[in-house]
C-alpha cells in the first residue's frame, strides 16, 4: 500500500508536464502538444458562454488575451476585469485579472494575469519513517500551479469615416485596421519540486467595415521556450527509484505557433441586437482530435451568439470542441461542446455568468464561471 501511494503521489506531482511527457515521440522531442495548455482555456465569461469566439468582436480590456487589436475599443480612461471559475468539483481553480487604457487616440495597452493551479496536494514522499513505519503525521502539501503575465499594445493601422459599429459597445466606429502585439512571460511551479520559466510572443489584428468585423490572432509566433528545473532532494530521488518512476532532468519545452481567423457580424433592430461569430483555430503541433485532424495542422472550429436588449441584457450561446469518441459498438461518432452565459450592463459595471462544460463528456463536469469589467471614467469639473 506505502508504495501504491508513493507511485501515485509521483503522477500527480508531475501533472503540469505529464500531459506533454505522454505525447511525446520520441521522449527527446522538444514540441509535444499541450504545452502550456492552461493558456488556451479562455478568459471571461461573455467569451466562455460563445464558446470563445471572440478574435474579431472582442473590443474591451480582455482583448490583451484574446486579440490585443481590440484594445483601442477601450472607451474609457481606465478598464479593469477580473473572472473566478473552478473545475472537478473545485479541485482546479482559475483565476484572471487585467487592466488596460487608451495611450491616445491611436494606441492603448493593458496588462493581464492568470494563474491555474491545484493546491493543498497530499506530499506522501516522507510517509514511511527510517523504520519502515508510516506516520501520517510526516504528510505535507503542496501546490501545482501555472503563472501567466501579458503586456499587450495595440495601435490603429489606418482608419476612415464610415458608418460601422462597435460590436461590443454598439457605438458608431470607423472603418479601418488595427493591429497589437503580447509579451507573456509564464511561470510554472511544482511545490519545491520543478519550475519553469517561459517567454513568448503573440501578435494580433482586426479589420472593420461597417457591421463586419474580421480578425486574426498568431499565437507563440516564435514558439514559445519553458525551461524547466528540478530541485530533488535524495530522499525524493530514492523513492522515485524505489516506485520505478524516472528522475526527471533539466530540459526544454517548446510551444509551437497556433492561428486563429475570426469573422463577426452585427444586426440591430431597434433595441434588439444580435451578434455572431464563427473562429476556427489553426494548430500547427500535429494530428489532434478535433473537426479537421491532420498533419502537421489541425483545424478546430467554434461558433457564438449573443442575443442583447437595450445593450443591458444579453443571452450568449456558442458551439466548439468537436471531437471523434468511439461508440459502445465501436463505431465512431461526433461529439460537440455547448455553452451558455448571460450578461447584465449596469452603467460602468458589467456582470457576466457562463455555464461552459469540459469537454462534453458528463453532467458533472459543468463549470459556474463568473467575471466582472468596469470602467472608470476621470471626473469631470463644472
Amino acid at each position: 500500500m506505502p508504495k501504491l501511494l508513493l507511485t501515485l503521489l509521483s503522477l500527480v506531482v508531475f501533472f503540469p508536464v505529464a500531459d506533454a511527457q505522454l505525447v511525446q515521440e520520441p521522449e527527446d522531442d522538444l514540441t509535444p502538444k499541450y504545452v502550456n495548455e492552461f493558456l488556451n482555456i479562455g478568459v471571461g465569461a461573455r467569451a466562455l458562454g460563445m464558446s470563445l469566439a471572440q478574435v474579431a468582436s472582442v473590443n474591451d480590456v480582455t482583448s490583451g488575451y484574446w486579440n490585443p487589436a481590440g484594445l483601442l475599443g477601450i472607451r474609457s480612461d481606465l478598464e479593469v476585469a477580473a473572472m473566478h471559475s473552478e473545475y472537478f468539483a473545485g479541485i482546479a481553480k482559475y483565476d484572471y485579472a487585467a487592466i488596460g487604457k487608451g495611450i491616445d487616440s491611436v494606441s492603448a495597452a493593458s496588462i493581464s494575469f492568470m494563474r491555474f493551479g491545484v493546491d493543498d496536494i497530499p506530499n506522501t514522499t516522507d510517509l514511511i519513517d527510517a523504520g519502515g513505519n508510516i506516520d501520517y503525521d510526516r504528510i505535507t502539501t503542496f501546490s501545482a500551479a501555472d503563472y501567466a503575465f501579458i503586456f499587450s499594445y495595440a495601435r490603429r493601422g489606418w482608419k476612415k469615416p464610415g458608418s460601422s459599429v462597435d460590436l461590443v459597445n454598439q457605438r458608431p466606429s470607423g472603418s479601418g485596421l488595427s493591429w497589437g502585439a503580447n509579451a507573456k512571460v509564464i511561470y510554472r511551479q511544482v511545490g519545491d519540486f520543478a519550475s519553469a520559466w517561459g517567454f513568448g510572443l503573440d501578435a494580433g489584428v482586426q479589420y472593420e467595415w461597417r457591421k463586419w468585423k474580421l480578425g486574426a490572432m498568431a499565437r507563440d509566433i516564435t514558439s514559445t521556450f519553458n525551461a524547466w528545473s528540478y530541485t530533488l532532494d535524495q530522499q525524493t530521488q530514492a523513492v522515485f527509484q524505489q516506485t520505478g518512476n524516472a528522475i526527471p532532468a533539466n530540459g526544454l519545452e517548446i510551444a509551437l505557433p497556433r492561428l486563429i481567423l475570426g469573422g463577426a457580424r452585427y444586426w440591430n433592430w431597434k433595441k434588439v441586437s444580435l451578434l455572431a461569430e464563427f473562429n476556427a483555430d489553426f494548430t500547427t503541433d500535429g494530428r489532434r482530435n478535433v473537426l479537421v485532424s491532420a498533419e502537421p495542422v489541425s483545424i478546430d472550429p467554434h461558433v457564438g451568439w449573443e442575443l442583447g436588449y437595450n445593450n443591458v441584457i444579453f443571452l450568449r450561446m456558442g458551439a466548439g470542441n468537436v471531437q471523434r469518441v468511439k461508440d459502445f459498438d465501436g463505431s465512431d461518432a461526433l461529439t460537440w461542446q455547448p455553452n451558455m452565459g448571460v450578461g447584465l450592463r449596469i452603467k460602468q459595471l458589467v456582470l457576466d455568468y457562463a455555464l461552459s462544460d469540459i469537454g462534453n463528456q458528463s453532467d458533472v463536469l459543468y463549470s459556474n464561471v463568473f467575471s466582472l469589467r468596469y470602467s472608470i471614467y476621470k471626473t469631470q469639473r463644472g
